[in-house]
């Protein structure tokens, strides 16, 4: 107790005197008080050059107002405080951190990014019980090998650092799942770190690493790789047996090569652009049975085989900027969302069908494929079908691409042979776009049990009617350009509901029924007018990764919003908020999230 009681004994208004001044002083004690009872303390951007020792020692000392011999309640009674688990200390300027880290056992989450530290102390391995350490964007140049002692680390963040080495034993981290090296200096990753079995994230991009281990395939959970930005001039063939990999980025390398992905069944997107890719052949994709996104952009392909069309998920393709001078007419068998092709000497596509975007240039793919049959057939099929309304039923695509076409017509109704025409054949797409309608033609509800997308853009529809939330097959919904301002509640029925554009309408609020719509992977809400968000009904969102609220009037953005972890896509700009910064936004989602994260009152 003599320790104590001389702590006790000295002028209380002394240390304000000292060199701890802007540390201890400036650490209000109404906030250690909340943290020894929630076991949390929050101090970043309070421009500390240095932790305080009651920061340290909150856990070790007997409370100030303790000492003052102030009464205590029973419901605070200092001998019963909590052990600090959660400390964040980030956006400060701190350059070290003290030994009496080890003062702190019971940490479970450990944040110090956005500093200035150049080390880390090796007392951090008495932290046992730590679960989260975020040392992002810093200046720390290696790691002591004692982080290797964190046996319970399941989240590491090292981003924005000046690392060149990883330490050895790494492998010991054997609880790491998530973990981020990116923006670094690495130029090797040692063949150990293929240990870390329980890895489900690893982030290597923005290095220098000029090659990766083949034992990176023993990582059996691993679902996202990115290695983006590096030097990588191949990739070793037993990645291709990464059975559980759902996402890999490799993008801005130097391969001249596409690997074969036999046992990547689910692999959802491919990011290989800015390379020096010249051939894809019919090997590389054949085994991509659930690819969504394959971004080829940036390379030097001549051509796209004939089998792109068995990538029947596939719902994003980006073949911009290589020397393709013609695309194989399969393609338009494909239901893509985005097709991008700016950028190539084609020669067998007007520029005006590319630059209308992709539903026009798979429409004409499409065509295509219908001069290339029978010719006797297909003309008398338009000449039986020719209709009062002045147009035809295409009723190749229909039968071929099950597809019911009545765009661009500019008309206020859709006629009844339009519907007739669909006889017993089965159609899973109808398009309806560019029209005057102001009301969903009624008839779309005979093909309630078959069609999964639909088409209304570019209309004058000022509502959508309950019975069109029937469609309960649906997963792709484009309504963008039209004049709506709500959706109907029985849209929760539509459950398979994927993909939705409610771009250039006239909402003034985020419809509240898609927060109850369960499968939503991507919402596209630009150019309206909504004004707020519901950030802790968006995490309840599991599936959702894409969100675009570009040219809205949302005056701020709810820190909650950064819990939304599984957003990959997050798109703000345009609106009057202060808050990110334009600078945090052209970080990209990541950083955004981070960001939000960060300023989540605690």
């Amino acid at each position: 107790m003599s320790r104590l009681k001389g702590a006790a004994g000295r002028d209380p208004r002394a240390g304000f005197r000292t060199e701890t001044r802007d540390s201890n002083a400036s650490i209000p004690q109404g906030l250690l008080k909340a943290a020894r009872k929630s076991g949390q303390l929050n101090l970043s951007g309070r421009n500390l050059s240095e932790v305080p020792q009651c920061v340290w020692r909150i856990n070790v000392d007997i409370p100030e107002e303790a000492n003052q011999n102030l009464s205590f309640s029973a419901t605070e009674r200092w001998w019963e405080q909590t052990d600090l688990t959660k400390l964040i200390l980030s956006n400060n300027n701190l350059q070290s951190l003290a030994d009496d880290l080890r003062l702190l056992p019971a940490l479970t989450v450990l944040d110090i990014h956005d500093n200035q530290l150049e080390s880390l102390p090796s007392a951090i391995s008495e932290l046992e019980n730590l679960q989260k350490l975020n040392v992002s964007h810093n200046k720390l140049k290696k790691l002591p090998e004692e982080i290797t002692n964190l046996r319970n680390l399941t989240h590491l963040y090292l981003q924005h650092n000046e690392l060149t080495v990883i330490p050895e034993g790494f492998e010991q981290l054997s609880s790491l799942e998530d973990l981020d090296l990116s923006n670094n200096r690495l130029t090797m990753i040692s063949t150990g770190i293929s240990s870390l079995s329980s890895l489900v994230r690893m982030n290597l991009s923005s290095n220098q690493l000029k090659s990766l281990p083949a034992e990176i395939s023993k990582m059996k959970k691993l679902k996202l790789l990115d290695c983006n930005s590096n030097l990588l001039e191949s990739i070793p063939p037993e990645l291709a047996g990464m059975e559980s990999l759902e996402l890999l980025y490799l993008r801005r390398n130097k391969l001249r090569f596409l690997p074969e992905f036999p046992s990547c069944k689910l692999l959802k997107e491919l990011h290989i652009g800015e390379n020096q890719i010249e051939v894809l052949k019919a090997e590389h994709l054949k085994h991509l049975n659930s690819i969504l996104v394959l971004e080829l952009r940036d390379n030097k392909l001549k051509s796209v085989p004939d089998e792109i069309s068995l990538l029947q998920s596939l719902e994003r393709l980006d073949l911009s900027n290589n020397d393709i001078s013609s695309l194989p007419y399969s393609l338009g068998k494909l239901h893509l969302k985005f097709l991008a092709v700016e950028g190539n000497p084609l020669r067998t596509i007007r520029r005006e069908i590319i630059n209308k975007g992709t539903e026009e240039v798979l429409k004409y793919l499409q065509s295509k494929i219908q001069d290339d049959g029978p010719s006797q057939n297909d003309s008398a099929d338009k000449t039986a079908m020719t209709l009062p309304s002045e147009s035809s039923v295409n009723i190749h695509a229909i039968i071929t691409s099950k597809l019911l076409d009545y765009s661009d017509k500019q008309k206020n109704l859709i006629p009844d042979e339009v519907f007739d025409a669909v006889k017993s054949n089965i159609i899973v797409s109808v398009n309806f776009s560019k029209n005057q309608l102001c009301e969903i033609p009624k008839r779309i509800i005979e093909l309630k049990d078959m069609v999964t997308d639909v088409n209304l853009s570019f209309n004058k529809l000022s509502s959508i009617s309950s019975e069109f939330c029937m469609l309960q097959k649906l997963t792709f919904l484009d309504v963008r350009n039209n004049f709506l301002n709500s959706l109907p509640e029985e849209m929760e029925s539509l459950i398979r509901l994927q993909i939705i554009n409610l771009s250039f309408n006239r909402f003034k609020t985020f419809p509240e029924v898609l927060y109850r719509i369960p499968a939503l992977e991507t919402i596209l809400i630009s150019n309206n007018q909504v004004g707020s968000l519901d950030p802790h009904k968006m995490k309840t969102m599991e599936h959702l990764t894409t969100l675009d609220l570009q040219n809205n009037d949302l005056l701020q953005i709810p820190p909650e919003l950064g819990n939304c972890m599984n957003l990959r896509t997050l798109l703000l700009d345009g609106n009057p908020f202060r808050v990110p910064r334009a600078a945090i936004l052209m970080k990209g989602t990541a950083a955004v999230l981070e960001y939000l994260r960060d300023r989540i009152p605690t």
